[in-house]
């Protein structure tokens, strides 16, 4: 499917938006979630500019479902690092785990339904940490009604990264074609929101 002028509108906002985030929506933090925080959006910036030089032929390429991985991982450890304390370390060690699980079973022939198991645990949880975290903030008072639409974003990204990941496994939950028609713009709508949630955080 070739891309549309109007789906690079979409991710020349999306690259916009996640370098406004690298840039500026970060500042004042502690080390490590910057660093999550930066190369989660860092990752979204660089995939969005491929995706608007090459067309939606660079999904083809096996290392997609790797790259989808490390944007909800990073977001999630960058959250559960700043808001909560107690989880610092175990969810740093399921991050780290989760990620080399991923790698592992789709850089080597695994077979049967493991590979398919591990991509939808880790991003699984991920996207939870993403989309209810925030929202559980906001309702005990914890942070401002505004940092609700990062769970928002979880929830846009979460889709994405499944909907990509399955793809790409030869299970697709949809076609191709509708996929690659609601990806530019469910990009710039998850990358709106979490930068947006975290500015009015």
């Amino acid at each position: 499917m070739k891309i549309s002028a109007l789906d690079r509108v979409l991710l020349l906002l999306t690259s916009l938006l996640a370098a406004y985030q690298i840039v500026v929506g970060i500042n004042d933090l502690s080390t490590l979630p910057i660093i999550a925080y930066t190369i989660a959006f860092g990752v979204l910036l660089i995939a969005s500019l491929l995706l608007i030089i090459l067309g939606f032929d660079v999904l083809d390429s096996p290392a997609v479902v790797i790259v989808a991985t490390i944007i909800p991982l990073s977001l999630s450890l960058g959250l559960v690092w700043e808001h909560v304390p107690a989880w610092q370390t175990g969810y740093l060690l399921f991050a780290i785990l989760g990620f080399l699980a991923v790698l592992i079973t789709r850089a080597f022939h695994v077979p049967g339904k493991m590979p398919t198991f591990v991509l939808a645990l880790v991003h699984g949880v991920a996207g939870m940490v993403i989309f209810l975290l925030p929202i559980v903030m906001v309702l005990q008072g914890q942070a401002s009604p505004g940092f609700a639409l990062v769970g928002v974003g979880g929830a846009l990204i979460g889709i994405g990264g499944l909907l990509l990941s399955f793809l790409k496994a030869g299970k697709p939950v949809l076609s191709r074609e509708k996929i690659l028609r609601i990806l530019p713009g469910l990009l710039l709508g998850t990358t709106a929101c979490f930068v947006l949630g975290f500015y009015l955080a």
